[in-house]
Parts: C-alpha cells; sequence; structure tokens
C-alpha cells in the first residue's frame, strides 16, 4: 500500500520560507518522479514542480521560478519543496504525489500521478 505523507506547512509571513516534506512508502521510491501540486480555496488544484527519478531533473512554474525549489533523497524516500519569498497568492493546500509510470509523458498533468498525499496548508500572511 503507497502511502504519501506531508509535513511542514504553517502559517507564516509575506518573505518568509518554508520546507515542505513528503515521506513515501509501499513503492521503491527511486523508481518514480515525484511532484507537488497546490491548490488555493476555491480554485482548481495547480502544478508547482516535479523532479525525475534520481532527481537529475527537475521542472518548474515561470511563478514560481527562483523561489521554490524542489529536491528528493531517495535514501531515505523524501520529496521536499524549499520556498522562499513567501507571498499571500502562495496560500494553498500542498500536495505531494507519485508518478503512475517510471517515465510519465507530461509531469505537469495530474493524471500522470497516481498517489498522493493528504496535503499540508501553507498559510502566508500579508
Amino acid at each position: 500500500q503507497v502511502q504519501l505523507s506531508e509535513s511542514g506547512g504553517g502559517l507564516v509571513q509575506t518573505g518568509n520560507s518554508l520546507r515542505l516534506s513528503c515521506v513515501a512508502s509501499g513503492r521503491t521510491f527511486s523508481i518514480y518522479t515525484m511532484a507537488w501540486f497546490r491548490q488555493a480555496p476555491g480554485k482548481e488544484r495547480e502544478f508547482v514542480a516535479a523532479i525525475s527519478r534520481w532527481g537529475g531533473t527537475t521542472y518548474d512554474t515561470d511563478s514560481m521560478k527562483g523561489r521554490f525549489t524542489i529536491s528528493r533523497d531517495n535514501a531515505k524516500n523524501t520529496l521536499y519543496l524549499q520556498m522562499n519569498s513567501l507571498k499571500p497568492e502562495d496560500t494553498a493546500v500542498y500536495y505531494c504525489a507519485q508518478s503512475r509510470s517510471s517515465l510519465p509523458d507530461n509531469v505537469r498533468a495530474m493524471r500522470e500521478y497516481a498517489y498522493w498525499g493528504q496535503g499540508t496548508q501553507v498559510t502566508v500572511s500579508s
């Protein structure tokens, strides 16, 4: 049984930082692409960042480029998201996800991910 468990969310002020973690179990972690998505109140879930199996390739979005960094530690079965210079518009529930196959066609698409964590709330106050 695959389980993904996020932690590290919280309430911070604009400009501060947070590091999210996601511990995975149930499948060989290093085989699968991992990603972060987020969902703000009243909005659809959106892609944040993804990382290839061995961490050699990362994918991000323009709005978060330079502020958010995705990384993974395959020895610890853990995915990270370092978030710097946080803004109120970053307020959302953040989810980690594990790809359905070892080589997803489109790492930014939700359909490529079979397993999801329960989410961790990030709130950025102005």
